[in-house]
């Protein structure tokens, strides 16, 4: 989730704004690795953008493609929240996304570009792939899918906005889709529950206990499907992190946990998640995982 300006790969790297529902690292300013929800730190790598970048379905897969309403299925009623994690856009309004938003206990950028692998595929892509492919099995269990964005905004949204879209919905589960940039070597997924947060306009008392409920049938249904490991470099070792300066989890009313599927930056995480076959495996993972949340 690492956040990274996505230009011409000749050019330096440069300081982005923050990211909202996370992209290429998890990780807090103390524990020295960018997040969700700040910048990357200058002269980090550059991504170049790559056909298919701007949110489309990468590759033309099929997996990806956009579902039919849902219908009848043991997730009728249910209502699931997609959020996929910054916008292939993002890059061209660096001065809109670097705007400072509250969240509840800090005041961050509204959302940043995300990370990329060494080769271009941007992390945004990926989201918005693995998002589509998840919704689609989501569909067909019967479970209506809202999403944040699905390629079609200029920029954003908000990180703010990306929770209060959960919110409204009154979603009975929500997911932030991301990918990581920390350092090769760092390889494996995690998933980021909600910490106690009850300040400004955020309080997670009552979510936390129903996000945590969620984060450990996303983490055993994503092991099962994609035969990926927990990481071996960030939260328990179990892929379980806690936060507290993530704004699309500060400011949920709603169960909501963000999962990072990789580290992009790590050359054996980076084939999976430029396969589209293991992609579709992760989408299959995060649609059981929210099925077996919904379903107790």
């Amino acid at each position: 989730m690492r956040t990274l300006l996505l230009v011409p790969a000749a050019v330096a790297a440069l300081c982005c704004a923050g990211c909202g529902t996370g992209a290429g690292g998890s990780g807090t300013a103390s524990e020295g690795r960018p997040g969700p929800d700040r910048p990357a730190a200058a002269g980090e790598h550059t991504a170049t953008a790559r056909p298919g970048d701007g949110g489309t379905d990468h590759e033309g897969d099929a997996g990806a493609e956009r579902a039919p309403a849902a219908g009848g299925g043991p997730l009728k009623g249910k209502v699931v929240v997609i959020d996929p994690g910054h916008n292939p856009a993002n890059r061209d309004h660096a001065k809109e996304i670097a705007r400072q938003v509250d969240v509840g206990n800090a005041r961050k950028e509204c959302d940043t570009t995300g990370t990329s692998t060494n080769d271009g595929y941007a992390e945004a892509s990926f989201t918005l792939d693995v998002a589509r492919r998840a919704r689609t099995l989501l569909q067909k269990e019967g479970a209506k899918v809202v999403f944040t964005q699905d390629g079609d905004r200029p920029y954003g949204p908000c990180v703010d906005e990306r929770a209060e879209i959960g919110n409204t919905a009154h979603a009975d589960a929500a997911l932030s889709i991301h990918a990581d940039g920390a350092a090769a070597g760092n390889r494996g997924f995690h998933v980021i529950r909600p910490g106690v947060v009850h300040s400004g306009g955020a309080d997670t008392r009552k979510i936390t206990g129903p996000s945590r409920d969620l984060a450990d049938h996303l983490v055993g249904r994503f092991v099962a499907a994609t035969g990926s490991a927990p990481a071996n470099y960030i939260g328990t070792g179990k892929g379980l992190d806690t936060r507290t300066d993530l704004g699309g989890l500060n400011l949920s009313r709603v169960p909501k946990v963000f999962l990072e599927c990789g580290n992009m930056r790590d050359a054996k995480d980076a084939a999976h998640l430029t396969d589209p076959a293991w992609r579709q495996k992760a989408a299959a993972g995060i649609a059981e995982g929210i099925t077996g949340f919904l379903r107790g």
